[in-house]
Protein backbone atom coordinates (compact mmCIF):
# COMPACT_ATOMS: atom_id res chain seq x y z
CA UNK A 1 0.00 0.00 0.00
CA UNK A 2 1.04 3.47 -0.41
CA UNK A 3 -1.03 5.02 2.47
CA UNK A 4 -4.15 3.65 4.36
CA UNK A 5 -7.34 3.37 1.67
CA UNK A 6 -10.46 4.32 1.33
CA UNK A 7 -13.26 1.56 1.17
CA UNK A 8 -12.72 0.27 -2.06
CA UNK A 9 -16.63 -0.52 -2.54
CA UNK A 10 -17.48 3.32 -1.18
CA UNK A 11 -14.74 4.49 -3.92
CA UNK A 12 -15.64 1.89 -6.60
CA UNK A 13 -17.20 4.73 -9.19
CA UNK A 14 -14.18 6.74 -9.06
CA UNK A 15 -11.52 4.56 -10.67
CA UNK A 16 -9.14 5.75 -12.79
CA UNK A 17 -10.34 6.42 -16.32
CA UNK A 18 -7.04 5.56 -17.47
CA UNK A 19 -6.87 2.00 -16.28
CA UNK A 20 -10.24 1.42 -17.62
CA UNK A 21 -9.84 2.40 -21.41
CA UNK A 22 -6.47 1.08 -22.04
CA UNK A 23 -6.23 -2.06 -24.41
CA UNK A 24 -3.04 -4.34 -24.60
CA UNK A 25 -1.78 -7.18 -26.01
CA UNK A 26 -1.91 -10.04 -23.06
CA UNK A 27 1.88 -11.53 -22.76
CA UNK A 28 -0.07 -15.17 -22.71
CA UNK A 29 -0.92 -14.17 -26.31
CA UNK A 30 2.77 -14.33 -26.92
CA UNK A 31 3.65 -14.42 -30.66
CA UNK A 32 5.91 -17.86 -31.87
CA UNK A 33 8.74 -15.27 -32.73
CA UNK A 34 8.83 -13.46 -29.53
CA UNK A 35 8.53 -16.75 -27.07
CA UNK A 36 11.89 -18.75 -26.41
CA UNK A 37 11.72 -21.66 -24.62
CA UNK A 38 15.31 -21.52 -22.47
CA UNK A 39 16.66 -25.32 -20.94
CA UNK A 40 18.07 -23.42 -18.13
CA UNK A 41 14.74 -21.67 -16.73
CA UNK A 42 13.61 -22.69 -13.42
CA UNK A 43 10.73 -24.81 -12.92
CA UNK A 44 7.18 -23.82 -11.78
CA UNK A 45 6.51 -23.74 -7.51
CA UNK A 46 3.64 -24.18 -6.43
CA UNK A 47 2.13 -25.01 -1.93
CA UNK A 48 2.82 -28.24 -0.72
CA UNK A 49 -0.13 -27.84 1.58
CA UNK A 50 -3.08 -25.34 1.72
CA UNK A 51 -2.83 -23.07 4.41
CA UNK A 52 -5.36 -20.56 5.99
CA UNK A 53 -5.55 -17.38 8.39
CA UNK A 54 -7.43 -14.65 9.07
CA UNK A 55 -6.92 -11.00 10.35
CA UNK A 56 -8.65 -7.48 10.08
CA UNK A 57 -9.75 -6.52 6.54
CA UNK A 58 -7.62 -2.78 6.57
CA UNK A 59 -10.51 -0.79 4.50
CA UNK A 60 -14.09 -2.71 6.20
CA UNK A 61 -12.54 -3.21 9.95
CA UNK A 62 -14.01 -6.84 9.62
CA UNK A 63 -12.56 -10.46 9.67
CA UNK A 64 -11.00 -11.79 6.57
CA UNK A 65 -10.58 -15.32 6.23
CA UNK A 66 -7.62 -16.40 3.37
CA UNK A 67 -6.98 -19.10 2.18
CA UNK A 68 -4.03 -20.18 0.02
CA UNK A 69 -4.32 -23.59 -2.11
CA UNK A 70 -1.75 -25.25 -3.95
CA UNK A 71 -2.83 -25.12 -8.24
CA UNK A 72 -1.77 -26.62 -11.53
CA UNK A 73 1.32 -26.13 -13.26
CA UNK A 74 0.43 -23.07 -15.65
CA UNK A 75 -2.90 -21.76 -13.77
CA UNK A 76 -0.63 -19.16 -12.51
CA UNK A 77 -1.83 -16.96 -9.17
CA UNK A 78 -5.98 -16.64 -9.25
CA UNK A 79 -7.95 -14.70 -6.06
CA UNK A 80 -11.45 -15.79 -6.12
CA UNK A 81 -14.35 -14.25 -3.76
CA UNK A 82 -16.06 -16.98 -1.52
CA UNK A 83 -18.32 -14.76 -0.42
CA UNK A 84 -20.03 -14.09 -3.86
CA UNK A 85 -21.87 -17.00 -5.24
CA UNK A 86 -20.79 -17.72 -8.87
CA UNK A 87 -18.39 -15.04 -8.55
CA UNK A 88 -15.68 -15.27 -11.30
CA UNK A 89 -11.91 -16.40 -10.50
CA UNK A 90 -10.19 -13.15 -10.74
CA UNK A 91 -6.30 -13.81 -12.38
CA UNK A 92 -3.23 -11.65 -10.72
CA UNK A 93 -2.47 -9.90 -13.57
CA UNK A 94 -2.17 -6.06 -14.83
CA UNK A 95 -5.01 -6.11 -17.08
CA UNK A 96 -7.31 -6.54 -14.09
CA UNK A 97 -6.45 -4.02 -12.15
CA UNK A 98 -9.33 -2.07 -12.03
CA UNK A 99 -8.02 0.99 -8.59
CA UNK A 100 -4.90 1.74 -7.90
CA UNK A 101 -5.86 4.97 -5.27
CA UNK A 102 -3.28 3.77 -2.59
CA UNK A 103 -3.86 -0.11 -3.16
CA UNK A 104 -3.76 -2.27 -6.05
CA UNK A 105 -7.41 -3.65 -6.29
CA UNK A 106 -8.07 -6.26 -8.95
CA UNK A 107 -11.74 -6.97 -10.53
CA UNK A 108 -13.74 -8.86 -12.55
CA UNK A 109 -13.91 -6.74 -15.99
CA UNK A 110 -18.22 -7.86 -16.37
CA UNK A 111 -18.53 -6.84 -12.68
CA UNK A 112 -15.84 -4.60 -11.20
CA UNK A 113 -17.74 -2.59 -8.83
CA UNK A 114 -18.79 -6.01 -7.19
CA UNK A 115 -16.60 -8.63 -8.08
CA UNK A 116 -13.47 -7.28 -6.68
CA UNK A 117 -10.23 -7.57 -3.90
CA UNK A 118 -8.24 -4.65 -2.39
CA UNK A 119 -5.24 -4.62 -1.20
CA UNK A 120 -3.27 -7.36 -2.90
CA UNK A 121 0.08 -5.40 -3.33
CA UNK A 122 1.89 -7.10 0.17
CA UNK A 123 0.80 -11.20 -0.76
CA UNK A 124 1.53 -10.63 -4.32
CA UNK A 125 5.16 -9.42 -3.20
CA UNK A 126 5.73 -12.24 -0.42
CA UNK A 127 5.03 -14.55 -3.33
CA UNK A 128 6.92 -13.07 -5.51
CA UNK A 129 9.98 -13.47 -3.01
CA UNK A 130 8.97 -16.85 -1.95
CA UNK A 131 9.22 -17.90 -5.33
CA UNK A 132 5.76 -19.16 -5.99
CA UNK A 133 4.29 -19.24 -9.38
CA UNK A 134 0.61 -21.00 -8.93
CA UNK A 135 -1.57 -20.87 -6.25
CA UNK A 136 -5.51 -20.34 -5.30
CA UNK A 137 -6.11 -17.35 -3.34
CA UNK A 138 -9.61 -17.53 -1.62
CA UNK A 139 -11.00 -14.62 0.62
CA UNK A 140 -14.73 -14.01 2.02
CA UNK A 141 -14.45 -10.33 1.85
CA UNK A 142 -13.64 -7.25 -0.55
CA UNK A 143 -9.99 -7.61 0.21
CA UNK A 144 -6.99 -9.40 2.08
CA UNK A 145 -6.32 -8.92 5.64
CA UNK A 146 -3.46 -6.58 6.27
CA UNK A 147 -2.07 -8.44 9.14
CA UNK A 148 0.74 -6.57 10.23
CA UNK A 149 0.85 -4.23 7.40
CA UNK A 150 4.25 -5.68 5.77
CA UNK A 151 4.37 -8.70 3.59
CA UNK A 152 5.96 -10.62 7.01
CA UNK A 153 3.45 -12.69 7.95
CA UNK A 154 2.52 -13.28 4.34
CA UNK A 155 5.94 -15.15 4.22
CA UNK A 156 5.53 -16.87 7.37
CA UNK A 157 2.02 -18.99 6.06
CA UNK A 158 3.94 -19.58 2.60
CA UNK A 159 6.96 -21.34 4.54
CA UNK A 160 4.55 -23.53 6.97
CA UNK A 161 2.54 -24.17 3.96
CA UNK A 162 5.86 -25.35 1.63
CA UNK A 163 6.40 -25.73 -2.21
CA UNK A 164 7.16 -28.13 -4.63
CA UNK A 165 8.62 -27.77 -7.88
CA UNK A 166 6.28 -28.17 -10.96
CA UNK A 167 6.89 -30.17 -13.93
CA UNK A 168 7.38 -27.33 -16.38
CA UNK A 169 9.59 -24.07 -17.02
CA UNK A 170 9.07 -21.02 -15.08
CA UNK A 171 7.71 -18.42 -17.29
CA UNK A 172 10.50 -15.23 -17.55
CA UNK A 173 10.18 -12.47 -19.23
CA UNK A 174 12.50 -10.56 -20.64
CA UNK A 175 13.01 -7.10 -21.31
CA UNK A 176 13.75 -5.70 -24.67
CA UNK A 177 14.61 -2.30 -24.48
CA UNK A 178 13.45 0.84 -22.29
CA UNK A 179 10.24 1.81 -21.10
CA UNK A 180 9.08 4.32 -18.85
CA UNK A 181 5.79 6.24 -17.94
CA UNK A 182 5.55 9.44 -16.35
CA UNK A 183 3.46 11.57 -13.75
CA UNK A 184 4.67 14.75 -13.54
CA UNK A 185 8.21 14.65 -11.92
CA UNK A 186 7.21 10.89 -10.54
CA UNK A 187 8.15 8.32 -13.38
CA UNK A 188 8.71 4.85 -13.80
CA UNK A 189 10.96 2.60 -16.03
CA UNK A 190 12.44 -0.61 -17.08
CA UNK A 191 15.43 -1.28 -18.51
CA UNK A 192 16.89 -4.44 -19.86
CA UNK A 193 18.68 -6.65 -17.24
CA UNK A 194 20.00 -10.37 -16.90
CA UNK A 195 18.63 -10.05 -13.33
CA UNK A 196 16.15 -8.55 -11.33
CA UNK A 197 17.01 -5.17 -9.60
CA UNK A 198 15.37 -2.34 -8.53
CA UNK A 199 16.25 1.51 -7.29
CA UNK A 200 13.61 3.15 -5.69
CA UNK A 201 13.32 6.86 -4.33
CA UNK A 202 10.84 8.72 -2.37
CA UNK A 203 10.22 12.08 -1.41
CA UNK A 204 7.85 12.86 1.00
CA UNK A 205 6.89 17.03 2.83
CA UNK A 206 6.49 14.78 6.50
CA UNK A 207 10.32 15.48 8.50
CA UNK A 208 10.09 11.53 9.72
CA UNK A 209 10.30 10.55 5.93
CA UNK A 210 11.54 13.16 3.96
CA UNK A 211 13.67 11.80 0.64
CA UNK A 212 15.60 8.17 0.57
CA UNK A 213 16.54 5.74 -2.03
CA UNK A 214 17.32 2.22 -2.20
CA UNK A 215 19.06 0.00 -4.54
CA UNK A 216 18.29 -3.72 -4.70
CA UNK A 217 18.97 -6.79 -6.50
CA UNK A 218 16.56 -9.68 -6.08
CA UNK A 219 18.10 -12.48 -5.56
CA UNK A 220 19.46 -15.10 -2.72
CA UNK A 221 16.84 -14.09 -0.70
CA UNK A 222 17.20 -10.71 -0.98
CA UNK A 223 13.55 -9.86 -0.49
CA UNK A 224 13.10 -11.74 2.94
CA UNK A 225 16.23 -9.89 4.30
CA UNK A 226 15.38 -6.34 2.88
CA UNK A 227 12.01 -5.95 2.24
CA UNK A 228 9.44 -8.13 3.90
CA UNK A 229 9.40 -6.96 7.35
CA UNK A 230 8.96 -3.46 6.06
CA UNK A 231 5.26 -1.81 6.97
CA UNK A 232 2.87 -0.18 5.08
CA UNK A 233 2.80 3.98 6.35
CA UNK A 234 0.38 6.82 7.01
CA UNK A 235 -0.01 10.41 8.33
CA UNK A 236 -2.00 10.96 11.38
CA UNK A 237 -3.89 13.50 9.61
CA UNK A 238 -4.82 11.37 7.18
CA UNK A 239 -5.96 8.77 9.44
CA UNK A 240 -7.99 10.83 11.26
CA UNK A 241 -9.73 12.27 8.72
CA UNK A 242 -10.52 8.36 7.17
CA UNK A 243 -12.04 7.30 10.75
CA UNK A 244 -14.02 10.48 11.10
CA UNK A 245 -15.63 9.46 8.19
CA UNK A 246 -15.87 5.86 8.87
CA UNK A 247 -13.31 5.01 6.13
CA UNK A 248 -10.05 2.75 7.12
CA UNK A 249 -11.60 1.11 9.55
CA UNK A 250 -9.36 -1.12 10.47
CA UNK A 251 -5.96 0.67 10.10
CA UNK A 252 -4.27 1.13 13.56
CA UNK A 253 -0.84 1.62 15.02
CA UNK A 254 -0.35 -2.24 14.72
CA UNK A 255 -0.95 -2.25 10.83
CA UNK A 256 0.98 0.77 9.91
CA UNK A 257 3.53 3.35 10.36
CA UNK A 258 2.06 6.88 11.54
CA UNK A 259 4.38 9.87 11.42
CA UNK A 260 3.02 13.55 12.34
CA UNK A 261 5.99 15.58 10.41
CA UNK A 262 8.94 15.12 12.41
CA UNK A 263 7.31 12.31 15.05
CA UNK A 264 6.82 8.36 14.35
CA UNK A 265 3.58 7.65 16.26
CA UNK A 266 3.75 3.87 16.92
CA UNK A 267 5.51 3.58 20.63
CA UNK A 268 8.42 0.88 19.00
CA UNK A 269 9.12 3.15 15.89
CA UNK A 270 10.67 1.90 13.37
CA UNK A 271 12.14 -1.89 11.97
CA UNK A 272 14.44 -0.46 9.86
CA UNK A 273 16.18 2.91 9.59
CA UNK A 274 14.58 3.52 6.01
CA UNK A 275 11.65 1.95 6.29
CA UNK A 276 9.27 3.81 4.18
CA UNK A 277 11.16 3.82 0.62
CA UNK A 278 11.12 -0.42 1.64
CA UNK A 279 8.02 -0.37 1.99
CA UNK A 280 7.65 1.03 -1.58
CA UNK A 281 10.20 -0.99 -2.98
CA UNK A 282 8.41 -3.91 -1.51
CA UNK A 283 4.98 -2.59 -3.23
CA UNK A 284 6.57 -2.58 -6.46
CA UNK A 285 7.91 -6.06 -5.86
CA UNK A 286 4.22 -7.05 -6.11
CA UNK A 287 2.76 -4.63 -8.40
CA UNK A 288 5.36 -6.21 -11.24
CA UNK A 289 4.64 -9.60 -10.60
CA UNK A 290 1.52 -8.63 -12.25
CA UNK A 291 2.89 -8.98 -15.20
CA UNK A 292 2.67 -12.82 -15.02
CA UNK A 293 5.96 -13.79 -15.03
CA UNK A 294 8.99 -13.45 -13.93
CA UNK A 295 10.81 -9.62 -15.14
CA UNK A 296 13.95 -9.83 -15.94
CA UNK A 297 14.59 -6.20 -15.84
CA UNK A 298 15.78 -3.21 -14.02
CA UNK A 299 13.23 -1.24 -12.32
CA UNK A 300 13.41 2.42 -11.17
CA UNK A 301 10.89 4.41 -9.53
CA UNK A 302 11.01 7.85 -8.73
CA UNK A 303 7.96 8.75 -6.41
CA UNK A 304 6.65 5.75 -8.27
CA UNK A 305 3.18 4.28 -6.45
CA UNK A 306 0.59 1.50 -7.14
CA UNK A 307 -0.90 3.59 -10.31
CA UNK A 308 2.59 4.56 -12.19
CA UNK A 309 3.71 0.76 -11.92
CA UNK A 310 0.48 -0.91 -13.33
CA UNK A 311 0.65 1.74 -16.36
CA UNK A 312 4.62 0.82 -16.68
CA UNK A 313 3.44 -2.78 -17.07
CA UNK A 314 0.65 -1.75 -19.49
CA UNK A 315 3.22 0.55 -21.34
CA UNK A 316 5.80 -2.28 -21.95
CA UNK A 317 2.96 -4.91 -23.02
CA UNK A 318 1.17 -2.60 -25.59
CA UNK A 319 3.99 -3.21 -27.98
CA UNK A 320 5.65 -6.29 -28.18
CA UNK A 321 9.02 -5.16 -29.68
CA UNK A 322 9.50 -4.36 -25.92
CA UNK A 323 9.77 -7.72 -24.58
CA UNK A 324 10.02 -11.73 -25.38
CA UNK A 325 9.41 -14.26 -23.51
CA UNK A 326 12.21 -16.90 -22.19
CA UNK A 327 10.29 -19.50 -20.26
CA UNK A 328 7.66 -22.01 -21.40
CA UNK A 329 4.15 -22.24 -21.18
CA UNK A 330 2.46 -25.60 -20.15
CA UNK A 331 0.63 -27.06 -22.64
CA UNK A 332 -3.04 -29.13 -21.21
CA UNK A 333 -1.31 -32.54 -21.34
CA UNK A 334 1.86 -30.50 -18.93
CA UNK A 335 -1.20 -29.52 -16.60
CA UNK A 336 -2.79 -33.01 -16.74
CA UNK A 337 0.96 -34.29 -15.54
CA UNK A 338 1.72 -31.25 -13.05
Amino acid sequence: MDTLSIDPIIMAKADDDVLASMTVDLPSSVSARSKQVSSRAPRRRTLRFPISCTGVGLHTGSPIRLVLEPAAAGSGIVFQRIDIAGAAPLPARYDHVVDTRLSTVIGDPADPLRNRIATIEHLMAALCGSRIDDVRVLVDGPEVPVLDGSAADFVFLLDCAGSVEQKTQRREIEIKRTVRVEDGDAFAELHPCATQQLDMTIDFPARAIGRQNLKLRLEDGAFRRELATSRTFTNRAEIEHLHRIGLARGGSLKNAVVVDDDRILNPDGLRIRDEFVRHKMLDAVGDLFLAGGWLKACFVGHKSGHRLNNLLLRALFADSANWRETGSLPTQEDRRAA
